[in-house]
């Protein structure tokens, strides 16, 4: 049977793997080892001559890695991925790979506040511009557009805004320039497919949902394999003029035997190969143990959210609640349109009585752990304003969703009614401090 054919919740047990050929073994070995034996000087030739593929050392590949990265790419329909050591080295690595000094890339202003900071501040020391607009109106991104426009960014389900990215809108933009669609998919794995609407290139953060355990930090980049890099050469110069680290390799042209990798076999063996942000392989097994269950858990975090959502929505001390099933207009019309099965995990909601409220709410809750996380499989709540986005302007933290008095949760999957009384208790007690004070 074809995997192209099968069903996620086939393909999260299945892709990349079957058995291991020496020991017959069905789980997949962590192979913790740093390099490999090559048959014979040939054969190692042709490895570092990128004449064919294969593991030279676990910096750039490893056995249990490359299931991890077989697995997620059948899953998202793409043409290969890389695994990396964290969902923030998946961002950077992701970018860096087209865009060098005085380049620029338009990104939402919709993200998670280290992603921010990672735009706004690292790479713009590196000489890379990050060119901000509200993606609510696609046209933003044509509008900020020049000839040195290497990408543009967003996030399918942005934590903490929660207002789902336009994808297909601005993917049309972007491919007629040259120009690709980078679209981190954390918050909304299996639930949304970008590379269906005209995404380039997906990014994950392992470390939240497909993980989904809170044990083990990991990332990957998948590139979807569709993209016409050499459209427009001028547009896209990393991967389509002479590379000094390869001989003068022009990746276009020297991976075709291989299929439409260019973009991902450059990360691999250049930016992985020096920067080494390799993920373990003990991490890289950890995320494949959670793959294998994310089908199941991503609905129910999906109806628990839904049912959190609508408890909040009728508390008297909130102000409002941000999830994208309670929306209406053109952002739940995005929400429908790419999210399929759910609406994640993930809600939002502000307190009437701002950021004092937000902290004394978190400190009553006694089942959601406090802690700068997603996508476990228990509730987490965290008051962003004082903690994840506490390094922005206020400025910033407005234009990214956070208020003083904004509260994120990500809802896991233990009994709806055990959640819930917790969030009661914990809104009855906050309102009993403010009383008292």
């Amino acid at each position: 049977m074809s995997t192209q054919s099968q069903h996620p919740e086939t393909l999260a047990l299945h892709a990349g793997y079957r058995a291991d050929p020496a020991t017959g073994a069905v789980a997949v070995p962590i192979y913790q080892t740093t390099s490999y034996q090559f048959a014979d000087t040939e054969r190692a030739a042709n490895l570092f001559a990128l004449k064919e593929l294969g593991n030279i050392y676990t910096r750039i590949m490893n056995p249990t890695t490359d299931v991890l990265e077989k697995r997620i790419a059948a899953l998202d329909g793409g043409a290969g991925a890389l695994a990396v050591a964290s969902g923030q080295a998946a961002s950077a690595l992701a970018v860096q790979n087209l865009a060098q000094a005085d380049d620029n890339i338009v990104s939402a202003t919709d993200l998670y506040g280290g992603t921010w900071n990672l735009f706004a501040n690292t790479l713009r020391q590196q000489g890379i511009e990050v060119r901000f607009v509200d993606p609510a109106d696609p046209e933003n991104f044509r509008r900020a557009t020049d000839a040195r426009t290497r990408a543009y960014y967003g996030e399918t389900l942005p934590n903490p805004k929660l207002a789902v990215f336009p994808i297909r809108e601005v993917a049309d933009i972007g491919r007629p320039l040259g120009i690709p669609l980078i679209i981190d998919n954390t918050a909304a794995p299996l639930l949304a497919r970008p590379f269906d609407h005209g995404a380039a290139v997906i990014v994950y953060s392992t470390t939240k949902y497909i993980g989904g355990h809170g044990t083990s930090i990991g990332g990957l980049i998948v590139d979807g394999g569709s993209f016409d890099w050499s459209l427009a050469p001028e547009r896209q110069p990393a991967l389509n003029t002479p590379d000094p680290s390869y001989h003068g390799a022009v990746w276009v042209e020297a991976v075709k035997p291989l299929g439409p990798v260019a973009y991902i076999i450059k990360a691999r063996v250049t930016l992985l190969r020096d920067l080494g942000p390799a993920l373990s392989p003990f991490n890289a097994f950890q995320a494949i143990q959670g793959l294998e269950t994310l089908p199941l858990r991503i609905r129910e975090h999906s109806r628990n959210a839904q049912a959190v959502a609508a408890y909040l929505a009728t508390h008297r001390d909130v102000s409002r609640v941000i999830y994208p099933g309670r929306q209406d207009g053109e952002a739940r019309r995005r929400a429908d349109a790419y999210l399929k099965g759910g609406y994640g995990g993930l809600v939002g909601f502000e307190l009437r009585n701002g950021h004092d409220a937000g902290r004394r709410f978190i400190d009553a809750l006694r089942l959601f752990y406090h802690v700068a996380n997603i996508g476990d499989a228990r509730s987490l709540a965290i008051h962003p304003a004082s903690t994840t986005h506490s390094q922005l302007s206020a400025a910033d933290q407005a234009a990214t969703g956070v208020s003083d008095g904004y509260v994120r949760l990500s809802v896991g999957i233990e009994h709806i009614d055990d959640i819930i009384a917790d969030l009661a208790q914990a809104l009855d007690a906050a309102g009993k401090a403010r009383l008292a004070a």
